[in-house]
């Protein structure tokens, strides 16, 4: 069976398969070398990417390198690995973004030299991209707040915990929320705070946003390690049974929260998806074949802790979940 068929069930268990690249400076050249770039490769959420890179990659007889910098804001180390790419014979850059805009002249001047564009995860100011691929995000910002207001209660105070500022997913994600929340009556957002993608960063400051505001009840979260910095904070505090919570993404940590009442939904996205799609756009595009769509939408899923132990979010939650 075509890798492409498990995308969906198998995403979470290729975690475990995150595997080695081609070292950079070492590119081989008897087969088409991809360079996948993307804002970190520390956390869960890249570790799948890299996964469904590394699979597509051995189907499609790839070289590729996966890097990134050593964390999220890091943009002008992101614009360096660009260079380096282009340097180095990149026939196709797959990319997240750190920054809408910092990367756009380095990626049109990649395309001008004929280096095929690949988007995954977080857009760039750019009309050269052959095709994005990714969370419909302001949807994502719309099933959070659907979440949060599921979860019943009376009126909600809620504090918003953000991230970089210049980041295309965050920023759609956030301004989703922002309009459902709009139209939802017992909504009432007390403050938005923006923070480092660090998880310590962002426990300190959640921590001084609700001492400063006591009456927020709910809280909304929009990556990985906010999330998780989120969460340590609700526990610091003893908040977990006054304060709802609705997070993005999923690791043991996280995951763990989400059990014992720290986080009450998690907005699992699909990012093996995201770089299996990736890779086998840049086959597609290096061999003189277009895409069937420019824009690939990898859906979304929210998971509660009353069904966290579905099968089928079993298999979006936990990397060990094996697929029968």
């Amino acid at each position: 069976m075509k890798i492409r068929n498990l995308i969906g069930a198998a995403g979470a268990l290729l975690f475990l398969l995150a595997g080695c690249s081609i070292p950079s400076g070492s590119v081989q050249t008897q087969k088409p070398y991809v360079a996948v770039i993307t804002k970190s490769t520390s956390s869960a959420f890249w570790k799948s990417v890299q996964s469904g890179v590394k699979a597509a990659a051995s189907e499609y007889n790839l070289d590729y390198t996966f890097e990134g910098p050593a964390n999220e804001e890091a943009w002008e180390d992101q614009n360096t690995l660009i260079q380096n790419a282009i340097d180095n014979g990149a026939q196709a850059i797959v990319i997240s973004a750190i920054d809408y805009t910092a990367p756009a002249e380095l990626i049109d001047q990649a395309a001008d030299q004929g280096v095929h564009i690949i988007i995954i995860d977080s857009d760039i100011q750019t009309d050269r991209a052959a095709i994005r691929i990714g969370t419909d995000n302001y949807r994502a910002g719309e099933a959070a707040a659907r979440a949060l207001f599921d979860g019943g209660g009376d009126e909600l105070y809620i504090g918003i915990v953000g991230f970089d500022i210049h980041s295309e997913n965050g920023q759609k994600r956030e301004q989703g929320f922002e309009a459902a929340a709009a139209r939802e009556s017992r909504a009432h957002i007390v403050e938005k705070i923006n923070c480092s993608s660090q998880s310590e960063t962002v426990q300190a400051e959640t921590r001084r946003l609700l001492l400063r505001h006591p009456e927020i009840n709910a809280i909304v979260t929009f990556n990985e390690l906010t999330t998780l910095g989120v969460g340590h904070a609700i526990e610091e505090l003893g908040l977990r049974d006054t304060v709802r919570v609705v997070g993005f993404d999923n690791n043991v940590v996280s995951v763990g929260m989400l059990e014992t009442g720290e986080i009450d939904v998690l907005i699992v996205q699909n990012p093996f998806a995201m770089g299996y799609l990736g890779l086998e756009a840049a086959f597609q595009l290096i061999n003189g074949q277009q895409p069937d769509a420019d824009h690939i939408d990898t859906e979304v899923r929210a998971i509660g802790r009353e069904d966290m132990y579905t099968e089928q979010n079993q298999k979006f939650l936990f990397s060990f979940t094996q697929n029968q």
